[in-house]
Formats: C-alpha cells, structure tokens, sequence
C-alpha cells in the first residue's frame, strides 16, 4: 500500500491505494475521518494512526482510503471544507461513486456521523466508531446503512451516544446495528478495525441513497 499526501485550499490529506493500484479501475473508497490525537499540520502524524497501522497488515485490502487532516480544534472548525473534500473523493477519475464508506474514531466518529447526515446522498454506508450526534436528525440516514462500534467503559464518550444514533436510526426506518466490546475502554477502534467482518460488510453495502432524504424536523413551532 502506498501514501500520496496533497493540499487542498491550504488544507492537507493523504490517500492510500491499494497493492496494484491502476487509475483504470474503479476502487471502492473509504473516506476517514481521524480523532482529536491526530490534529494538526503533521500528515505523517495521519499516517500513524491506527486505522492505517491495522488494515496495513490486510493482505487483500482493495479500498482507495481518503483521509483529511483536521488542522483545526475540532472537524466542526472545518466542516464546510470537509463537505468539500468528499464531494472531491467522490470525483476521483477511480473511485466507484455506488461505493463510498464513511469510517472515523471519536471525534472523527462525531464527524462521520454528522457528515453522512449532512450529504447522506454520497455514502453507501458508514462504520463510526465511539462516536455520536445529532440524533434526532438521524432520519437523513434511512438510506445509509450503519455499524457502529463502542467499548462497555469508554469515559471519554459515553457508550450512550452510539446507542441513541443506533436507536433512533432504526426508529425512523433505516439500517443500523451497534457492536459493544463489553471489557473495552475508549480505544474501540482496535476492536472494531481489526475485523475482517466489517470490511466484508462495507462491500457488501451499495448506494441507494439518493432515493428518498428525510427531514422531519422543520417548523420553528415544533423543533426551535
């Protein structure tokens, strides 16, 4: 696997392909989204986390993975240029647009959910983990099947936040599942990238997004 690192109005990500890369094929993509350890201007820093250490030692891994750096305090300072860089992902001459997955770590958990929320269109699944929401805006998501992940213990996100986006997910008539590592703190992520069954069932997802977008919460009367 190989890292090629770019810059986009000022802003820096890094893109790993795949064994035998061709930019003649089309690639399913991963776009990531890291956690508040990896802030900053270091993009070697990015490279070390734990989600590319893991999947690395994958022997058949054929995801184009797409990854952000967060140079700010948090994904929501740059959410806006984050919207941005999807829609760029998305374009790539060798990305397959019917399969683009959404994957991040705490914060980065917080920025998956809330960016398939935001462009749900563009997402045929996501896999936050230790994450959480907006929940009841979680009706964008009928279309995105998600697989969540949590650690039992975790302090430095409370388990309950994947289980409200989880629940109320299911509750407006999508696809959502939560995993909880029982004897688990807040590094989840170990857990949850090192099964080779979620990277199974991101394949297996295909989007149908675009079909129906949800939003029950208009009218100041009701929702402020």
């Amino acid at each position: 696997m190989e890292f090629k690192d770019y810059t986009f109005k000022d802003k820096k990500y890094t893109i790993r392909f795949p064994d035998g890369f061709s930019e003649d094929k089309k690639y399913p993509l991963i776009f990531f989204m890291h956690g508040a350890g990896g802030r900053g201007e270091d993009i070697e820093v990015l490279k070390t986390n734990p989600f590319f250490e893991i999947t690395e030692k994958y022997q058949d891994f054929p995801f184009v993975v797409f990854a952000p750096l967060c140079s700010t305090n948090t994904w929501f300072d740059m959410f806006e240029m984050v919207e941005e860089l999807l829609k760029k992902a998305a374009n790539l001459q060798y990305a397959d647009e019917t399969r683009i997955y959404g994957m991040g770590a705490s914060m980065g958990g917080y920025g998956i959910w809330q960016l398939a929320m935001s462009l749900p269109e563009y997402f045929a699944a996501i896999a936050p983990v230790c994450g959480g929401g907006m929940y009841w805006n979680a009706g964008r998501l009928v279309n995105v099947p998600v697989w969540a992940f949590h650690g039992a213990l975790d302090s430095a996100v409370l388990v309950e936040e994947s289980k409200k986006m989880v629940d109320r997910v299911n509750y407006t008539g999508g696809k959502a599942k939560l995993t909880i590592y029982e004897d688990v703190k807040h590094n989840s992520w170990v857990n949850a990238y090192s099964d080779p069954e979620l990277f199974k069932w991101l394949l297996e997802q295909n989007n149908v997004n675009a079909k129906t977008l949800v939003d029950k919460y208009k009218g100041s009367e009701l929702y402020g």
